[in-house]
């Protein structure tokens, strides 16, 4: 069964998350391929305002589609007032939370870029027991091309300052 991706908008038209459909994604690269999309409507001018966290939930949208599986939710903006706090997302765990960079605030990572907009990924693991974290980063145009595409397993979240705070909001 496949995964269908939904946007939708808040109150004030930006960005207020995603209906996945069908089924959750299983693996790290599904995840990433959530987050290209993700990414995609990032970049679209007016979508995305500021630098915003988003957490994946097992709720549903009132009068869900027979096929919705569950959110991905807008928490709030990374820094300023809404900002979530450190551990707010402890208990319970989200099993992804992400971090959208609309263009205004990405520095592209190849020069003939435009408009890029960025994510980052955090699948949070228990090291402990030996479960690994796993992330992935997109980058992409405001025209769907992705510049760039990346996913990893038993990844450091010191490693990247975005993994970092999506770690920090998880701990």
């Amino acid at each position: 069964m496949s995964i269908e991706v939904s946007a939708f908008a808040g109150r004030d038209r930006s960005l207020a998350g995603f209906i996945l459909s069908g089924r959750w994604p299983e693996s790290t690269r599904e995840w990433t391929q959530f987050l290209a999309v993700a990414v995609r409507f990032a970049a679209m001018p007016g979508l995305l305002g500021t630098t915003t966290v988003f957490r994946a939930i097992d709720e549903l949208p009132d009068e869900p589609d027979p096929q919705a599986v569950g959110l991905v939710t807008a928490a709030g903006p990374v820094l300023g007032d809404g900002a979530p706090r450190p551990g707010q997302f402890a208990d319970p765990q989200p099993p992804a939370i992400l971090v959208l960079h609309p263009p205004a605030e990405t520095s592209p990572s190849t020069p003939e870029a435009e408009g890029v907009a960025s994510g980052c990924l955090l699948l949070p693991g228990v090291p402990h027991l030996g479960l690994e974290h796993r992330a992935g980063w997109v980058e992409a145009e405001a025209d769907g091309t992705v510049t760039r595409l990346v996913s990893r397993v038993g990844v450091q979240v010191t490693d990247d300052p975005d993994l970092a705070v999506l770690a920090t909001l998880c701990a």
